[in-house]
């Protein structure tokens, strides 16, 4: 009978590598990352209005020499316009 190399393999722990176990995607922290969204220690918070955005794209669109910029500014002074009924 021949030697084999079966006797000599140590069985090794799972302690290096991914830890897997969730049908072999990597496992997760439970909750949201987004979950401190919304909360701030600023004493006073202004939101802006739909009016002020609405002149800051303007300016966006006028002045942006990137052309995704003008697109983004475009779009967004659309969705305004059409939440106020204004866009035809």
């Amino acid at each position: 009978m021949t030697d084999s190399n079966l006797s000599k393999i140590k069985p090794k722990l799972r302690t290096e590598g991914r830890v897997s176990g969730n049908f072999g995607k990597n496992k997760v922290k439970a909750g949201s990352p987004i979950v401190g969204i919304g909360v701030t220690k600023a004493q006073v918070v202004k939101i802006t209005t739909p009016n002020d955005y609405l002149t800051k794209m303007y300016y966006v669109l006028d002045n942006a020499t990137d052309s995704k910029m003008k697109q983004f500014a475009y779009e967004e002074i659309r969705k305004i316009l059409i939440r106020q009924g204004k866009w035809k």
